[in-house]
């Protein structure tokens, strides 16, 4: 830990070893726009706008690429995942690839050579179309199209245990035709993951504990297919249809001993654990887009899906002694779910700007059906919202901004309650350049969120002796006001962003236990707070001392203050330091990468939850179409999760999980990959997606 500490302040303090400097960029050969806000400085690598950053790439950097995934990692908020095996934001939240404006996967982008990558774009401020679907979006501008064909294949697996990922994806074009085939599998098969489990309270003037230690056996296949076919015609129109499935199976089983304590009374009890879940959505995905004119375009979009996912769980602990049962508990759920998304959008190119807008209608119904030992429960919930939006973008002088106003309505019925809202969303993002390479970014906005169907339900879940969890169907919308101050400063050698954060969440969804059922129990349950609220200032950014890849460390750090005011008055806080750090080196076709971090805790609901620890290490060497991996991950530790409640909390609780097959773990991984010729190029403005399946 000491040396981890270390080198989290070694690299703070190296990022006052910036000194400026430029780099040359790649010509776009792409047909030039009088959109303002796509104008490039040649001599810079970064160039900053009010909602994104563009950047393009030297001579070095594109030798060094095999393809356009590489590109993406040299950016300083991005990073490979090794235990994903794919690029996510170093500093969390959602992340959504485009190429050329439309939707895509990371193994699209692995059929795109870094010579035909003009420029990317990095969305921290993703616009309205995308806003609701991430919180960083990234797009790859490439060349014009020719016919040809891509595909590839990669494998990474480790030695000793059940770890697992795999891709493939095969891409075909002719003529304004494109056919496009993937599979992505992601396995785990656990045998030794270990958990401690203590609960403390006070029940009718009797106070219990239960400390239990269990191992399990667990796993998961996580499965992607996706079929898509393209007709385009560049300047004209886009035709696009895709088909794509999750096929998702899980499990869990265990055995374990708990110490049972009521009063001054200790048992040894005996517990057993077996649980798992399976889903498989498909989801038909339509877009199609049409120039009117130079100066205007509109585009639909539809996406639908209807499924049933099945969940189970099957819980016994019994006294040791005698064999007599304690805790019985067996249940099975069906949530059969219908979801249709639909949108129109318009965009209007002026001399000074951009105007957009739009209307988007999204509606999910889940019909939970719920078995178990006391009895059956069936519960639907529709949800229905829509979303009128507008938006201008532009620039005067040095002043970038962009200014939006929606109209939002939330509805969602059950068959106790009804809730209709509508809300007023406005957005506003200012920018000033203070210099060519530092500029000053201001962003605020109102959005209402709507409680997911787990919140919702009055289904009852049997957690262990004394306790269930329930959701509150009379749960109502929460309001998120969300403002961000960010400076930014790059140059040859360095790429900084400092972020100053208030966020406010009115009738904030939350959890805590309260005493349930003539208060026998406890319940983990649902309302609606005062609010909550975060503020912080979050650091991240890229260090590179010799201006090249040979040494680069990013970081994101990021201090933080959370608040929660429950409906009693009472006020909970905690405050943490967030953190990660990566330091990789590239020299000809060798790279190697090491990240780490230190765990924290965060408020969420009843509990306070530690993020991953990580500690690992991967290389690459790459040798024509072959790429060659290897790497240890968590060296010298499991994964490690804490979770525990705060002080205020009527149920004391705290668990401890370790990983153990984990530790140490060698992977070893191949890929190829070959294209002949260039994609088509789309140009796609909506991108949605169906609602995620409904579980326990």
């Amino acid at each position: 830990m000491r040396k981890q500490i270390s080198l989290a302040l070694l690299t703070i303090g190296s990022f006052t070893l910036a000194q400026e400097t430029s780099t040359p960029t790649v010509q776009d050969s792409i047909q030039k726009t009088k959109e303002i806000q796509e104008v490039l400085i040649k001599t810079q690598r970064k160039k900053q706008y009010v909602d994104k950053a563009v950047y393009s790439f030297d001579e070095e950097a594109l030798k060094k690429a095999r393809y356009a995934n590489d590109l993406l990692q040299t950016l300083p908020e991005l990073q490979f995942d090794p235990i994903s095996s794919k690029i996510s934001s170093i500093k969390g939240g959602k992340f959504l690839l485009l190429i050329n404006g439309i939707e895509s996967t990371e193994l699209q982008a692995r059929g795109i050579r870094p010579e035909n990558v003009v420029r990317v774009e990095y969305y921290d401020n993703p616009p309205t179309r995308w806003a609701n679907r991430a919180d960083t979006v990234v797009n790859i501008i490439t060349r014009n199209p020719e016919v040809g064909f891509a595909a590839g294949t990669s494998v990474s697996t480790a030695l000793t245990t059940g770890f697992v990922n795999g891709q493939a994806y095969a891409n075909y074009t002719n003529g304004r035709n494109n056919i496009g085939l993937e599979y992505a599998i992601n396995f785990r098969d656990y045998d030794n993951r270990a958990t401690n489990r203590i609960y403390d309270y006070y029940l009718q003037g009797s106070h219990y504990n239960t400390n239990e230690n269990k191992t399990d056996h667990f796993g998961y296949t996580d499965q992607d297919i996706t079929l898509r076919y393209t007709n385009s015609l560049s300047g004209n129109y886009v035709f696009q249809t895709k088909f794509s499935m999750n096929i998702y199976n899980s499990f869990s089983k265990g055995n374990g001993q708990s110490i049972f304590t009521k009063d001054n009374v200790s048992e040894q009890h005996g517990t057993s654990q077996y649980s798992g879940e399976k889903y498989s959505p498909p989801k038909l995905d339509i877009y199609f887009s049409k120039k009117l004119g130079k100066k205007d375009e509109i585009s639909f979009n539809v996406v639908g899906s209807a499924y049933t996912s099945k969940s189970f769980e099957i819980d016994k602990e019994w006294v040791i002694n005698t064999d007599n049962i304690v805790f019985d508990n067996d249940m099975n759920l069906k949530a059969k779910q219908k979801s249709i998304v639909g949108e129109v959008a318009y965009t209007h190119d002026f001399e000074m700007g951009k105007l957009s807008s739009g209307y988007r209608i999204d509606n999910n119904n889940v019909n939970n059906s719920l078995e178990n030992l006391a009895g059956n429960f069936d519960f639907s919930v529709n949800y229905l919202t829509q979303y009128l939006y507008s938006e201008f973008a532009g620039k005067s002088k040095k002043l970038m901004y962009r200014i939006g106003v929606g109209l939002t309505n939330i509805h969602n019925k059950t068959a106790t309650t009804s809730n209709d809202d509508w809300t007023i969303t406005p957005k506003i993002i200012l920018g000033y350049e203070l210099k060519k390479n530092q500029s000053l970014r201001f962003t605020s906005s109102y959005t209402p969120y709507s409680p997911g169907s787990t919140a919702l339900s009055p289904n009852i879940n049997q957690i262990v002796p004394n306790i269930v969890s329930t959701g509150n169907p009379f749960l109502t919308i929460q309001k998120a006001w969300n403002n961000n101050l960010n400076y930014s400063y790059n140059n040859k050698y360095f790429d900084f962003n400092a972020n100053l954060f208030y966020n406010y969440l009115d009738n904030a969804i939350n959890s805590m236990y309260v005493l349930y059922n003539n208060n026998t129990q406890y319940a983990l349950t649902y309302e609606n707070a005062q609010f909550s609220s975060r503020l912080g200032v979050q650091m991240t950014g890229s260090v590179k001392p010799f201006g090249n890849r040979l040494l680069v460390i990013k970081a994101n750090i990021y201090p933080t203050m959370q608040r929660v005011k429950l409906n009693s008055g009472a006020l909970l806080k905690n405050n943490y330091f967030g953190n990660n750090f990566t330091i990789s080196s590239e020299y000809k076709n060798l790279s190697l990468t090491y990240m780490f971090n230190i765990p924290v805790y965060t408020l969420s609901g009843a509990f306070l939850n530690t993020n991953e620890n990580q500690n690992h290490i991967f290389a690459n060497y790459k040798l024509k179409d072959w790429t060659f991996t290897t790497g240890m991950y968590w060296i010298g530790m499991p994964s490690r999760y804490k979770v525990k409640t705060l002080d205020e909390s009527l149920v004391n609780y705290s668990g401890v999980t370790n990983i153990y097959n984990n530790k140490n773990m060698f992977i070893l991984g191949i890929g190829y990959d070959f294209a002949k010729g260039k994609k088509n190029e789309v140009n796609r403005k909506l991108n949605n997606s169906t609602a995620p399946a409904t579980t326990f």
